[in-house]
């Protein structure tokens, strides 16, 4: 179908533009980005007047719950809620049930998620077999059924010898490992970071030193190995401070991280608040200014949803037993809109986090609005407020720690493979 989407101001990181005109779709691709191609007669049109058109937003990091969690969350409803949120391509950890360690899960997944034609969706595999850290999976076997990258997930890799096995051998193959910096042992049993929120609360803790020590080892090996190595979900202070180092070095290093953790810190628990439980734990102010900071000056490279839906008897608990995570997608768009706000960056910046970057991360053609490049476009109102009303979420997973507060920011309509996945109600 020929789709026009006309007078919208028109954003794209990747080739720096942002100015108004239209966006022009013919079979599913790009077709022009201005002005009309001749003879162009369209079989619909958007009106995009006063809305920003830009490339659909990149996830690095949805929790789609299957296989095997459907009690939490489907494969059809956490697509449903990423094109809510303006998200068209997302990567979904391999800690599902069973983890997705063998091809043939790897390859049903996928195909489900064609069949439903939504969000495209990346399958991170298992570093891994079982995700126990003992030995490795079939990388190449993996790779080879749509695999984008592998990760041991939050599952503790705590054997280096393991580790380093696993980054010799990506390194021969070109293969990307993302890694969550956390140290097993130092990390042991806690549920909160360690500070006084958690000493007045008597929480069992994770101290920031859990990461540092992890990082140390990560860095240690990838220098070694010359190998490419995402670190996923940084969390803290003194490691955004070894990532700066790691990368002036000149190590093959990059980072992300999530979105709430650009907006919260331990205070937020609150009194025992589980909706405000993540792995990694809230950090504290400094540690939160720290990542809002270098988001901004690029030394962490790109922002992820974090998306993690959770069934409500798992949050219906008592802070150190409920289940960690929060649902994201549909606020992946609002938080890094207001993180932009907040630190002065125009719109042009903000969106670079959430498209061009994630995207160079996966190694996969989205994240633009490249003629030719396939139309996978966010249509959003910037100045949109709206208010965070779980029942009204299309996720399955209700969780928010900011459930009845009001953001800005909103799509309006998503656009995958040329198709209109989503209009929002008005």
């Amino acid at each position: 179908m020929d789709l026009a989407i006309i007078d919208g101001r028109l954003i794209d990181p990747a080739t720096g533009l942002d100015r108004r005109g239209g966006l022009f779709v013919r079979d599913g691709r790009i077709a022009a980005v201005g002005e009309a191609p001749a003879g162009f007669a369209p079989a619909a049109t958007l009106d995009a007047r006063g809305l920003v058109v830009a490339p659909g937003f990149v996830d690095l990091s949805a929790r789609l719950r299957e296989p095997g969690l459907e009690y939490k969350a489907t494969l059809e409803s956490e697509l449903r809620a990423a094109v809510a949120g303006g998200v068209t391509s997302l990567a979904c950890p391999p800690d599902t049930d069973p983890p997705l360690d063998e091809p043939g899960l790897v390859q049903m997944l996928r195909h489900r998620a064609r069949l439903l034609n939504q969000a495209h969706v990346y399958p991170v595999g298992a570093l891994t077999q079982r995700l126990a850290g003992e030995a490795l999976t079939e990388m190449g076997e993996l790779a080879d059924a749509g695999c984008v990258a592998f990760s041991n997930a939050d599952h503790p890799l705590a054997d280096t010898q393991v580790l380093l096995r696993a980054l010799q051998y990506a390194q021969t193959f070109g293969h990307r490992v993302w890694l969550r910096p956390q140290d097993a042992h130092l990390a042991r049993g806690g549920v909160a970071h360690e500070g006084v929120v958690a000493t007045r609360l008597g929480l069992p803790t994770v101290p920031a030193i859990a990461e540092t020590v992890a990082l140390s080892t990560i860095f240690a090996l990838a220098r070694e190995t010359g190998s490419r190595v995402h670190v996923a979900r940084l969390s803290s202070a003194g490691g955004v401070a070894m990532l700066r180092a790691a990368k002036a070095e000149g190590l093959r290093v990059t980072a992300d991280v999530g979105v709430h953790h650009l907006h919260l810190c331990d205070v937020d628990i609150g009194w025992f608040d589980p909706q405000a439980r993540f792995v990694p734990p809230l950090r504290g102010t400094r540690d939160r200014e720290a990542l809002r900071a270098a988001l901004a000056d690029g030394t962490i490279d790109a922002v992820c949803s974090d998306h993690a839906p959770v069934d409500d008897d798992a949050k219906l608990l008592p802070f150190a037993e409920a289940e960690p995570g929060a649902t994201g997608l549909e606020l992946l768009l609002p938080l890094t809109l207001q993180w932009a706000r907040d630190a002065g960056l125009p719109l042009l910046a903000a969106l670079d986090r959430i498209t061009r970057r994630p995207a160079d991360l996966l190694g996969v053609d989205a994240g633009t609005l490249r003629v030719g490049g396939p139309a996978d476009v966010c249509v959003f109102d910037p100045d949109e407020p709206w208010r965070v009303l779980p029942p009204e979420l299309s996720s399955q997973g209700k969780n928010s720690p900011f459930a009845g507060l009001e953001v800005v920011g909103r799509a309006r309509w998503t656009i995958v493979g040329g198709h209109v996945v989503h209009a929002a109600r008005r």
